[in-house]
């Protein structure tokens, strides 16, 4: 089901973009460096601080804070440490409100979404000269928890432009979107999606060429990956060990360069295993060496460079969280940032990685609180 809309575009120019330096840590371990951070103004509190989100082949770093009243704001990091924090127009300023920035593409611009006052989700896209241009999907929802939504992916916007992401309807069902480069925004629904609340199409990544993968939940709540071409053909797909169960299954993350998608397996035992699906068919599936194998532990793979390296994180035995790095040979290299957590649900977790091999992501620390952390490789 395709439909073309013109995207509703409100174009501003976001007064007072804030350029500060943070609290920044370098720290040299085993042939990498490891760096810390934290925005200026984040907070200090269980669950509050840094979450980095992205890094572009400058090393420029993306994501949001959440301050000392929970509320959200975006930023960017240069690489030599300069923040620039921004926040949405009509964001909302209550805990739980606010900008929150997942994905940049080498051009600068950087895609995420905002909660306003009554908690709904409107997307953005800001420029590299700082416009902010709000988005709201045809169909989305006005209610608290519905709106537009690109989320909780580095891959959601390409070079060109176009953002992908997933919009909530009025009835609380999930629906896909692709906004054009110009504006132009189209819906979609997989093969089978669901349309209970809860359920639906996500999309999550987006390549050069506007091909667009991700994941449904049908009207079981069982997970199925998709693919959908730049002419609008959707394939779905399930892998081979995926549970049949509610929210298991296929979850299509990203592609590779050559068109490959990676993502998340979840078996019948609700373990996570990383998956690479080529384009001829064929399926890798892979592990970290470290990883759990209870009930939501396993590995996770989020992003993928242009070499075809891999990162993302792992969930151990004791529900702690470690980095993992995977060359395109195969050779995966776990690792854990300086002042992680060893608790339960907290440690390092990664989410995307550079051309040069450098990832960024976010820790949390034995107090449960946020920071940011680049890992470079050796020689950087």
């Amino acid at each position: 089901m395709k439909q073309f809309y013109f995207a509703k575009r409100k174009l501003q120019l976001v007064p007072a973009a804030i350029i500060l330096l943070g609290l920044t840590i370098s720290t040299k371990i085993s042939a990498q460096t490891i760096t810390t951070f934290d925005a200026p103004g984040a907070g200090t509190g269980p669950f509050q601080g840094t979450s980095a989100l992205d890094i572009d082949p400058s090393g420029r770093t993306i994501g949001f804070f959440r301050d000392a009243n929970n509320v959200r704001h975006g930023f960017s990091r240069s690489k030599n440490g300069t923040f620039t924090i921004f926040d949405a127009p009509g964001a909302g300023t209550a805990a739980g409100q606010g900008t929150r920035a997942y994905a940049t593409n080498s051009s600068g611009s950087i895609t995420g979404h905002f909660t306003d006052s009554a908690n709904t989700a409107h997307g953005y896209v800001r420029s590299n000269e700082g416009v902010i241009t709000v988005f709201d999907a045809p169909g989305a929802g006005t209610g608290a928890g519905q709106g537009t939504f690109p989320f909780n992916s580095p891959n959601l916007i390409n070079p060109e432009g176009a953002i992908t992401g997933y919009y909530v309807d009025s009835a609380g069902a999930w629906h896909g979107f692709l906004r054009d480069k110009n504006g132009v925004i189209t819906t979609f629904d997989a093969p089978g999606a669901g349309t209970g609340v809860g359920q639906g199409t996500q999309s999550f990544a987006i390549t050069p060429g506007g091909d667009v993968t991700g994941f449904y939940f049908d009207a079981t709540s069982a997970v199925h990956g998709f693919l959908r071409d730049a002419n609008g053909l959707i394939t779905t797909f399930d892998l081979p060990g995926g549970g049949t169960g509610p929210f298991e299954g296929t979850y299509g993350g990203g592609f590779t360069p050559n068109g490959s998608i990676l993502g998340v397996l979840i078996d019948a035992n609700f373990v996570n295993h990383g998956f690479l699906l080529n384009k001829d068919g064929t399926v890798t599936t892979f592990d970290a060496p470290d990883a759990g194998t209870g009930f939501d532990q396993g590995t996770l793979p989020w992003g993928i460079n242009t070499n075809r390296a891999i990162t993302g994180w792992y969930v151990d035995n004791a529900y702690v969280s470690h980095g993992f790095v995977r060359d395109n040979n195969g050779v995966l290299t776990e690792f854990d940032v300086p002042g992680a957590g060893t608790g339960p649900f907290q440690g390092t977790t990664v989410y995307n990685i550079a051309p040069n091999g450098a990832v960024a992501g976010y820790y949390l620390d034995s107090n449960n609180v946020f920071h940011g952390f680049v890992r470079e490789p050796a020689g950087q």
